[in-house]
């Protein structure tokens, strides 16, 4: 893409960060080393009770993953955004976060007082400190992307993480379909097989969108997409579910 950045900044390895995106924003994510995990939720900030909805997500358009063409939808039927371009080609919204006891068992705990910048932060309580910002608690957590991880299935049902799903210089943009509460952290993944506590960073970019059109790849992908559309459309036409 050729337009120009209007926000730029990295979020190095074990981080978290959020930010309210509004409508006709791109956010373009770029795996800075290989081997990426970034973490994501997405609120409505307007009306808090509207999160993300992985299972709608996947089941409305027939997916096991998200690539470029997917929606991602709220809990109310609505598109937070949509995946405009991708070279990965695979992320993963299953498998969910690590946690505090997860990240000790693999790689030991290293707390702030002891380790300073270097402690092991995990995604739990990466949301649930960026989301407490926005008076979010443990109850609002749900169930999150992680972008530049492939989760896929075994014949067994083993659950098999791909460990170089995503090289250096990929990048996944989302176009942002109404105004979203972001919460993102680049803490491992819960299935990271890393001997060491992987601190790889990602690059974040901020853009402006281009008008959704009619020939829209994400609206067209599935039919499922243009009734999520026509649900943002009326949305922002009467100001549902919204303060003010």
């Amino acid at each position: 893409m050729s337009q120009e950045v209007l926000y730029r900044d990295e979020l190095p390895g074990g981080k978290h960060w959020s930010m309210v995106l509004k409508r006709g924003t791109l956010l373009r994510l770029t795996d800075l080393e290989g081997g990426a995990n970034v973490g994501m939720l997405f609120y409505n900030p307007a009306n808090l009770l509207e999160r993300y909805n992985a299972p709608d997500t996947l089941k409305c358009q027939h997916t096991f993953k998200l690539t470029a063409g997917n929606c991602l939808y709220s809990d109310m039927g609505r598109i937070f955004c949509s995946i405009v371009a991708d070279t990965v080609g695979w992320h993963d919204t299953v498998t969910g976060n690590s946690t505090r006891a997860s990240v000790a068992r693999k790689w030991g705990h290293a707390d702030y007082q002891t380790a300073r910048n270097d402690w092991t932060q995990n995604g739990h309580d990466s949301f649930l400190v960026e989301g407490a910002k926005y008076g979010l608690t443990r109850r609002d957590t749900a169930a999150n992307v992680n972008w530049f991880t492939r989760v896929s299935v075994a014949d067994d049902g083993t659950l098999v993480y791909d460990t170089v799903n995503s090289k250096a210089g990929d990048q996944v943009t989302l176009r942002f379909e109404m105004d979203t509460l972001v919460l993102m952290h680049t803490c491992p993944h819960p299935l990271d097989p890393s001997p060491v506590y992987p601190r790889r960073p990602t690059a974040y970019e901020l853009l402006s969108a281009e008008p959704v059109l009619a020939t829209d790849y994400c609206l067209n992908f599935r039919p499922e997409n243009g009734r999520g559309f026509e649900n943002n459309r009326i949305h922002h036409l009467c100001n549902c579910g919204s303060e003010g």
